[in-house]
């Protein structure tokens, strides 16, 4: 059973920012983020279990080959999306959504 994915507002925004950041490097290499960040969203909502937890209730998931993190919780009917995350970032970003 999967469940759906939800992203909160401020990680569509950090979500949309780092596509765009991408683009601008190099045209198509935003399209390739998505495509990664979208296969971690994939995983999230058929195995949301599969991600430890690194904060209270907390997962992350490792975005392949670019340096971001998805932080998700899990919830009965829905996993949401808390942050996609640069990993450069101060942590305590993210820790204060929660």
């Amino acid at each position: 059973m999967s469940l759906p994915v939800v992203l909160r507002p401020e990680a569509r925004f950090e979500f949309d920012e780092a596509f765009d950041w991408y683009e601008q490097q190099r045209p198509g290499l935003g399209v390739e983020f998505v495509e990664h960040v979208q296969e971690v969203l994939d995983w999230l909502s058929a195995r949301p279990e599969l991600y430890a937890q690194v904060f209270q209730d907390i997962r992350r998931a490792v975005v392949r080959r670019f340096p971001y993190s998805v932080f998700s919780k899990v919830e009965p009917q829905q996993v949401v999306v808390s942050a996609v995350f640069h990993s450069r970032r101060d942590p305590k970003i993210w820790q204060a959504r929660t």
